[in-house]
């Protein structure tokens, strides 16, 4: 269940219901014996074959069907030693009828036995892999049941509806006129409901995509230090010799709410020194067209960044950053502004400083303002998602089936213009219900079920 590489414990799971063979084979007859649900218990484990010691560990061991496939699961925390993981995996594998499982196996036989539905199943996925707070909330939100719910809810209106046109069927010559009207209300109802749900889809490869924050500016502004000061540690080579930084630089930054890809780019300046410097400032412009948030960072201490205090009465005025020359495009407009080295700024005269709109000025060497910066970043490229309360698909396949459903309604009106015969609409109806029945796994085939769970890690 835990990722490879080096760690105070790891965490190996067993299921099936061979799992007394297992701890039998590990542990000894005592403590096959005096196996307890949900306690754990400390044994040193021993190769079943050779009867080496393996490791001392603490498991547990959790009855089917109250655990996490509704099967007998063993769980064994060994020290995170790969050596020792490798060989305690070993060991349990020398017992007659276990095998390795495999990708999402283990929420597959979840699925399989009741414990979850197709929707759950497949959020597990989204819990592990959300990428920021927003996204995690609504993985927990699926994962408890809450889109299921209204797939229920709409499946159980859909029965319905079929059951009165059925109804019809059977005892057509009994029965008055068919009331289209009233069927008419109920199947637009059923639309709209699944359009609702159906225009909330946000596909994957969108919300697995880190926002990308893009540092620009005039040479030597400051950006390298900024960045290093965000992330608290010297990852960007620093020096006062202008154009240090040649290429863009991609770094990762945790933010309240989520990881943003925070992008240190080359100097942009009125001139190229040389064609590399030219061919560096083409990159960082490059970099900006793709960026969410452009912020534009500019050295306080720069002589074009004053005027005279008589004129401003002891203000210093901060210009324009299209001053700077490198405003000429919107590709480079700015989202808002970066004063940096606010520390330098009045020069020990004690000037006040009168900031333009859009702007915040940092001091990367004594820390001020930093927590200020990282707040309007994660607003910013935030804030969109934090705003949202209701949940959202993520799943091509629910998505499929929904706009199936929807087809199916659709075609359901517009039979209902011509007053049809009362099976083609319940034909039409059966159809919209197996499409929502699918959402939830009530109907699957084995092909679904292993694109499914083909793209989980092995623990889960």
């Amino acid at each position: 269940m835990t990722p490879a590489g080096v760690s105070a414990v790891a965490a190996i799971r067993v299921s099936g219901p061979q799992v007394c063979d297992v701890v039998l084979a590990l542990f000894g007859e005592k403590a096959a014996a005096h196996l307890e649900p949900r306690r754990a218990s400390l044994g040193t484990a021993r190769d079943p074959k050779t009867g080496e010691t393996v490791d001392s560990l603490l498991y547990l061991f959790f009855e089917g069907p109250n655990s996490y496939t509704g099967e007998d699961t063993l769980e064994l925390y060994p020290h995170g030693n790969p050596l020792i993981v490798r060989e305690l995996i070993q060991a349990i594998r020398k017992v007659e009828g276990v095998r390795l499982a495999e990708p999402g196996e283990f929420t597959r036989r979840a699925f399989l036995n009741g414990k979850m539905d197709l929707v759950q199943a497949e959020s597990v996925a989204d819990v592990i892999h959300s990428a920021n707070r927003a996204e995690l909330k609504n993985a927990h939100r699926l994962l408890s049941g809450a889109l299921s719910q209204k797939i229920q809810e709409l499946n159980e209106q859909v029965k319905d509806m079929s059951a009165r046109l059925e109804l019809d069927v059977d005892f057509a010559e009994e029965e008055a006129d068919p009331d289209y009207d009233s069927w008419r209300k109920r199947i637009v109802a059923i639309g709209e409901k699944i359009s609702e749900i159906l225009q909330s889809f946000r596909g994957k490869e969108n919300l697995s995509r880190l926002p990308l924050v893009v540092l620009y500016g005039a040479p030597n502004a400051g950006k390298s230090s900024l960045v290093n000061a965000l992330l608290g540690e010297d990852r960007i080579l620093v020096s006062n010799i202008p154009g240090t930084t040649r290429d863009f630089v991609e770094v990762r930054l945790f933010l309240p709410g989520g990881e943003i890809r925070l992008v240190d780019t080359a100097g942009i300046a009125d001139q190229a020194t040389d064609s590399l410097d030219a061919l560096s400032m083409e990159k960082s412009k490059a970099i900006l067209k793709e960026a969410d948030l452009k912020i534009h960072v500019v050295d306080g201490t720069d002589a074009r960044w004053r005027v005279k205090p008589a004129m401003t009465q002891n203000c210093v005025i901060l210009s324009p950053e299209n001053e700077f020359g490198i405003n000429k495009s919107k590709d480079l407009s700015a989202d808002f502004t970066v004063i940096s080295k606010c520390d330098l700024l009045d020069g020990g005269s004690g000037a006040a400083m009168t900031l333009p709109e859009n702007s915040l000025s940092v001091s990367s060497k004594t820390g001020e303002g930093l927590a200020e910066l990282k707040r309007l970043i994660n607003d910013a490229v935030f804030t969109e998602s934090r705003d949202t309360e209701d949940l959202w698909i993520t799943s091509e396949r629910e998505r499929a089936c929904l706009a199936e459903a929807f087809e199916g309604v659709k075609r359901s009106l517009d039979l209902l213009q011509n007053r049809p015969a009362v099976e083609l609409l319940a034909f039409e109806m059966q159809l919209v219900r197996r499409s929502l029945q699918s959402i939830v796994g009530e109907i699957s085939s084995e092909d679904i079920l292993q694109s499914i769970f083909a793209g989980f890690c092995i623990g889960k």
